[in-house]
């Protein structure tokens, strides 16, 4: 449905015809805003448990059930009435006839409207054509919809719309709701596994006195009675490191990251993450984790180890790809392996690939042509190891090569789903790089880390060899479900606020200021 055919004039007369029935109801005595219904089973229930029975097997039984959900198919056939029904998952249909509960309450039936909350009580039993039905013997009215409901290919076709009135969107398209129930089942499931694993799930803070953790640009907010200026999370990492530093060795949080940045189908600038760390462990023991849970959750949730996205099946049986870095630049971007060795051919390369004003290093030059041309090629699931020190601050130098990072980004259907590293565990290694990023951001790069000499001080106290990992839950919810959009598996995805006088672009979707394509 349009914003012009919402505010239409025949959607205005709908609801004064609609207040009129409220209004007769409430003549009748007819509690309009009841507290609470008991109800004997949800419609669900109804169905699951009954869909199989043959309507001999219903008529001798002749369970009485009383059932509540949203009226979604009205068919008047003179002194009787089929409709439907529905709660999240399925629908039933009703029969009410004048005869069964008498004048009155058919009366009362026939102010009833599509889109409006009743509990039905009667029979259950099968029609001539095999439709589980609830021959009703009374009903009561719960909540009435004062809006006709959009129809579903006709009238809520438009994306951006969907976003901002989510709740219609769930009564339209039931097939949304599976998607978070699989979100949901999802997180339960990664709790389950690392729970079995020995680890401690914890909660650290969702302001921080200094932004730290990833390379992002953090919102800004402030406490107004220590009067000081905090910064929503970019990540939970120093903290969750931390907590390893303090002896709790296995540790995870699944919670949300704020990053100030452009909305995109795979951005927004809330989102969910999963990060565990693991003492005595490195980015290897990561690798192997991932395959593991990863795995796992596609057994789980489809019963198989291989799912459907876009035009693609990705599997996910072990072992997954491993590739380095430079290998995977040299592979897709076209450009030969001794080009890389000109370094400030490279930086210019790069910026201009990216639109921006000349890149400050080769290592973010690398990470943006690593963005444009291997990304996309990579869709089954791998891990793209040994990227430059240069871009992973938090991370320690490879055995093999001391200018890389033990560090992967697990890759799927052109997607980063995952981050991992071998953390870096040396105090005075660590603040040299703070440092360093302290002076990249006083050049301008408002990514860069500042300088938290409480997390240095940490390291002083010893943290043990450790892995740690941050996982994208809303990416993998895409994959699982097969969306090719981030605001598909958010329920509440943030969107430019009306009136700014911005037009939805082809897809429906208002681009924001700096929005990536």
């Amino acid at each position: 449905m349009s914003e012009k055919r919402d505010n239409s004039s025949g959607k205005v007369e709908q609801r004064k015809v609609r207040e009129e029935k409220m209004k007769k109801l409430a003549q009748a005595g007819v509690e309009l805003f009841p507290n609470k219904i008991e109800v004997t089973h949800s419609i669900h229930e109804v169905v699951s448990k009954y869909r199989d029975y043959g309507a001999e097997d219903l008529e001798k039984e002749k369970q009485r059930i009383k059932a509540a959900g949203r009226i979604t198919s009205i068919r008047k056939m003179g002194r009787a009435v089929f409709f439907h029904i529905k709660d999240s998952q399925e629908k039933l249909q009703g029969y009410i006839r004048r005869d069964r509960v008498g004048e009155e309450k058919f009366e009362l039936f026939s102010l009833l409207d599509i889109g409006d909350v009743i509990a039905v009580e009667g029979v259950i039993f099968k029609t001539r054509t095999n439709e589980l039905t609830v021959f009703l013997d009374s009903f009561d009215f719960l909540a009435k919809c004062l809006y006709p409901l959009p129809e579903k290919w006709h009238g809520l076709r438009d994306i951006e719309l969907r976003y901002r009135k989510r709740y219609l969107d769930l009564i339209v398209n039931p097939e949304v709701a599976e998607i978070f129930r699989l979100r949901s089942r999802m997180i339960a499931l990664i709790r389950d596994f690392f729970n079995k694993k020995g680890y401690v799930e914890v909660e650290t803070p969702m302001m921080h006195p200094i932004p730290g953790g990833a390379l992002a640009k953090p919102f800004k907010t402030f406490h107004n009675a220590l009067g000081v200026e905090l910064y929503l999370r970019i990540a939970p990492e120093l903290y969750l490191k931390r907590l390893v530093v303090g002896g709790m060795e296995k540790v995870y949080e699944i919670n949300r990251n704020f990053r100030n940045e452009g909305i995109s189908s795979e951005h927004n600038p809330e989102f969910t993450m999963l990060e565990f760390y693991e003492a005595f462990c490195d980015y290897n023991d990561m690798m192997n984790i991932t395959e593991d849970l990863i795995s796992q959750l596609s057994l789980d949730l489809t019963g198989k180890e291989e799912v459907t996205y876009g035009e693609h099946k990705i599997s996910f049986k072990r072992p997954w790809k491993r590739m380095r870095f430079m290998d995977s630049l040299s592979r897709y971007s076209g450009l030969a392996p001794s080009r890389f060795d000109d370094k400030e051919g490279i930086i210019k390369f790069a910026s201009e690939l990216s639109g921006e004003e000349t890149l400050r290093s080769y290592g973010k030059a690398l990470d943006v042509i690593f963005d444009k041309y291997v990304k996309p090629n990579l869709i089954q699931p791998t891990f793209v190891i040994n990227p430059p020190k240069e871009i992973s601050p938090l991370a320690k130098a490879s055995r093999d090569n001391p200018d890389e990072a033990e560090r992967f980004e697990l890759i799927i259907a052109g997607m980063e789903i995952a981050n991992a590293f071998s953390e870096l565990t040396d105090p005075r290694e660590q603040k040299k790089r703070f440092l360093q990023q302290a002076e990249e951001r006083k050049k301008g790069d408002e990514e860069s880390h500042v300088v938290d000499h409480d997390y240095v001080s940490a390291l002083e106290y010893g943290l043990p060899p450790t892995g740690g990992e941050g996982i994208g839950i809303d990416r993998l919810v895409m994959i699982f479900t097969n969306r090719n959009s981030i605001r598909e598996v958010i329920l509440f995805p943030l969107l430019r606020p009306k009136g700014k006088g911005d037009k939805p672009d082809s897809s429906g979707q208002n681009r924001l200021k700096g929005e990536e394509k």
